[in-house]
């Protein structure tokens, strides 16, 4: 068995950006070596989600309009209260919108390996995907495998 990791640096540049990683992720399993096994997506950021689906602008634009209804920016967020409050580490965002979001994604996926291959359908992508832009964020690549 064999570990390879990895990461990646992104920079968002809006409040909600879908970023495409999927073939940096597959230079990642080509770099690795690895055959047969898995590929595990990381994002250390409490913000921040992971998700895999099409990468088409007009879908885009429908995950977007559905996280904005299922969670409204203008909405009473308690954390927003509390980052307000704190004497230090804030930067005096009202992001408590953004963490609801990002706990409905998840903050990982996991995909096979096969042949060096990630196993993704030509209508699969891997997106990152930032909640509370403008950030400098990374994300963990693991593969694991022969």
């Amino acid at each position: 068995m064999k570990i390879h990791k990895e990461r990646i640096d992104l920079e968002s540049k809006t409040q909600i950006e879908f970023m495409d990683i999927t073939d940096r992720v597959q230079e990642i399993v080509d770099r690795s070596g690895i055959r047969e096994g898995q590929a595990l997506i990381y994002v250390p950021h409490t913000t921040m989600g992971v998700a895999i689906n099409h990468n088409e602008s007009m879908l885009i634009q429908d995950f977007m309009r559905i996280l904005y209804k299922m969670v409204p920016v203008d909405e009473h967020y308690s954390h927003d209260l509390f980052e307000l409050r704190r004497a230090s580490g804030s930067d005096g965002r009202s992001n408590g919108h953004s963490h609801c979001k990002a706990i409905l994604l998840g903050n990982s996926e996991t995909i096979p390996v096969e042949k060096g291959k990630l196993l993704l359908t030509e209508r699969q992508n891997i997106f990152a995907v930032e909640f509370d832009g403008s950030r400098k964020r990374d994300v963990f690549i693991q593969v694991i495998g022969l």
